[in-house]
């Protein structure tokens, strides 16, 4: 019998491509049941991606999966967040999830507070794309249809040029040479808008640019018909 999964969903790349490894390689395994997101209470947005709730609502839908949004207060402790997000993995013990699904890369503390924050709750984490060396993984994104905005950047790490900007061959080859392809060491963040896990690309604009303190974000609309 395979056992029930929830995928952490961010709204970019990381989170898309991990969660089409576990459609492709772990459905005999796993029974993909739903997405959680994490959202800024205040802005009613992704944190650090800054990407709207609505937007989060239609790549659910486009995913075809249920989506639970968990909000966060602005500002929030840290004590006051893991409190937040136990409550929530005991709900989900209770719906029977065995397995939590993360999109990420190589950060190994990441991985060590993941594992650590699980250990006792009858839930294990897994991580579809653990290892995969970014550098072909960035252009194995593409090369599979995925597509991606960048939606945030630090702009201590990569110049502010790079926002807004489509995730392709061309943006891959203007990074410095010392940022990860993948910006797992927080370089960027991306909201996915189309790629083999979706049904249908969600049509979007380009809004307005916003500078807040060292990061800069790219307000992403849905287009209107």
């Amino acid at each position: 019998m395979r056992k029930k999964a929830l995928m952490s969903w961010s709204s970019g790349k990381d989170s898309a491509w991990a969660l089409y490894e576990l459609q492709q390689k772990w459905n005999m395994e796993i029974d993909l049941v739903g997405l959680f997101c994490t959202v800024n209470k205040e802005f009613d947005r992704v944190a650090m991606h800054g990407v709207r709730v609505e937007l989060l609502r239609k790549q659910a839908k486009s995913i075809g999966l249920p989506l639970k949004i968990i909000e966060i207060p602005y500002p929030c402790s840290n004590a006051e967040y893991e409190k937040i997000m136990r409550q929530f993995v005991k709900r989900a013990k209770k719906d029977n999830i065995e397995y939590v699904a993360f999109g990420d890369l190589f950060l190994q503390n990441v991985r060590n507070y993941r594992e650590e924050k699980l250990k006792d709750s009858g839930i294990k984490p897994i991580f579809p794309i653990w290892g995969m060396p970014t550098d072909k993984l960035s252009r194995e994104m593409i090369k599979g249809g995925l597509k991606t905005v960048i939606t945030c950047i630090d702009s201590k790490q990569i110049p502010t040029k790079f926002i807004g900007k489509e995730f392709d061959e061309n943006f891959l080859d203007s990074l410095p040479d010392i940022t990860d392809h993948c910006g797992e060491n927080g370089e960027f963040h991306s909201f996915v808008f189309d790629g083999p896990m979706f049904k249908e690309q969600i049509e979007i604009v380009l809004g307005d640019i916003i500078h807040r303190d060292d990061f800069v974000f790219a307000d992403i609309l849905l287009k209107r018909r």
